[in-house]
């Protein structure tokens, strides 16, 4: 079992930048492919970003690409989604996921999640 809390979400202009961390309870963190994903109103939720358990490999989606990073500290099992030049468009609950397998965005695929943190963009 892996718990996983979010943190670092609000309200921030756009042009601005946020930090979201996800804190997972559980010893065998490293081992975990973590992912970012978002859920606007109205909209299914979408993959953001991903990290392989040993931070070789990442992946993120082509609309934050140059603006979002993900990362990860094994030693402080977080994983991190540093949000710069956000857009009233990024506007969503951002969830964290892990999961035992490669790097992906295929959201069936993760196993745990978080319950979300809200991002508001005001334009």
């Amino acid at each position: 079992q892996v718990q996983l809390v979010e943190s670092g979400g609000g309200l921030v202009q756009a042009g601005g930048s946020l930090r979201l961390s996800c804190a997972a309870a559980g010893r065998t963190f490293s081992r975990y492919t973590m992912g970012w994903f978002r859920q606007a109103p109205g909209k299914e939720r979408e993959f953001v970003a991903a990290i392989s358990g040993s931070s070789i490999f990442t992946d993120h989606t082509d609309s934050v690409k140059g603006r979002f990073t993900i990362s990860r500290d094994n030693a402080k099992n977080t994983v991190y989604l540093q949000m710069n030049s956000l857009k009233p468009e990024d506007t969503a609950v951002y969830y964290c996921a892990a999961g035992r397998m490669g790097v992906t965005m295929k959201r069936e695929l993760y196993d745990y999640w978080g319950q979300g943190t809200q991002v508001t963009v005001s334009s």
